[in-house]
């Protein structure tokens, strides 16, 4: 059942986004309009979609090929991603064949970049099955994979067809993954909506049962559509799509440093949070207020503040210099002018990074 619904407008590679619960039924209509037109449909997941959402995979997608794939950071390489292009091969994709990536955001962004890839390009649903998948790496088209030496550097702009999120996928979800997704929530109220982020300090710790949860996920993925529909290929000179990586430039280095797999993506968020809102503070752009504020709230959801083992701050750094928001050999870097108000700001002195770094060894 679909309760709420918002389009992604890009012209005519615009696209709905559906979130509802007990949605199995919708997501088996759309499957057999595609059949009924000729195409070829499969989908791709993993073993913990397959391992607490059998029945919704079958009543979803009934006896379509599926391809399941290791749960975890560590899939999104390009061996996993030849698996997944030889597995429409063998399915029979044609050109016109479709996809549906069933899972969090690696299988959302490794399913969605082979799509972009075979056969130069070939349609794809986003069918999310966590918070963080839902509020953000499911829409805006972004796909890719990791290499070694830094994440997400590998990819395409691939945007989806549509997106489903039924919010019942998150019942199975440990805790710990349900509140990294949050990570992601927190960082759209930093960035965006003040409003949203006082909502998240005030309310009841949401979980996957919480009558205001479809409200929240619209919410967000309100702001990061309308982000995207103004600057979709993140090409602004300043500010645009890039500010939805507040946090992530640190984020994604400790997730890099201590090696993929050992903090979920949102618990380096939420590190990555508290760091951005502590080197705005010595930007002079605001108060330590603010910090408090972001630690206070990410640690309503057991995120991490802190680093639970230490890590070499020049790796940290070193891997932050090769991030892919990086313009002309130049850092970029997301900071705070308010709570709901970010900018990018560069030229940043390597010690003001290093220091903020510093935080994390407690």
């Amino acid at each position: 059942m679909i309760l709420e619904t918002l389009n992604v407008s890009l012209g005519n590679r615009s696209y709905p986004i559906r979130i509802g619960r007990d949605m199995a039924a919708d997501i088996a209509e759309q499957v057999a309009l595609d059949l009924s037109e000729g195409r070829k449909v499969a989908v791709i997941s993993d073993e913990n979609v397959r391992a607490g959402q059998a029945a919704f995979l079958k009543a979803a997608f009934g006896d379509l090929p599926i391809l399941v794939l290791p749960a975890g950071e560590l899939t999104k390489a390009f061996a996993n991603l030849e698996r997944c292009c030889d597995f429409l091969a063998e399915a029979g994709l044609d050109r016109s064949g479709r996809v549906f990536a069933v899972g969090g955001g690696v299988i959302g962004d490794l399913a969605g970049f082979a799509a972009a890839s075979f056969f130069r390009g070939i349609g794809f649903y986003q069918v999310p099955t966590t918070v963080l998948a839902m509020v953000d790496s499911s829409v805006g088209g972004k796909t890719g994979i990791n290499l070694t030496c830094g994440k997400n550097l590998v990819g395409a702009f691939h945007q989806p067809l549509a997106v489903y999120s039924d919010l019942d996928t998150l019942k199975t979800l440990p805790p710990r993954e349900f509140n990294a997704g949050m990570a992601e929530v927190i960082k759209h109220g930093m960035l965006a909506d003040a409003q949203l982020f006082t909502d998240l300090e005030n309310g009841e710790r949401l979980t996957a049962e919480s009558e205001s949860l479809p409200d929240i996920i619209k919410r967000n993925c309100a702001i990061k559509a309308g982000v995207v529909s103004a600057d979709e290929k993140e090409q602004a000179s300043s500010g645009g799509r890039a500010l939805l990586n507040l946090g992530h430039t640190f984020g994604h280095a400790i997730e890099a440093v201590a090696g993929y797999g050992t903090y979920l993506h949102g618990e380096a968020i939420s590190m990555g949070l508290v760091l951005a809102a502590r080197l705005s503070v010595k930007l002079g752009k605001v108060d330590a207020d603010t910090v408090q504020r972001t630690i206070a709230l990410v640690e309503k959801y057991d995120l991490p503040v802190t680093l639970a083992k230490p890590l070499s701050v020049d790796d940290l750094i070193s891997v932050s210099k090769k991030d892919k928001k990086a313009r002309a050999g130049k850092m970029r870097y997301v900071a705070l002018e308010d709570l709901g108000k970010a900018v990018t700001v560069e030229d940043i002195p390597e010690a003001s990074v290093r220091e903020t770094f510093e935080f994390l060894l407690g």
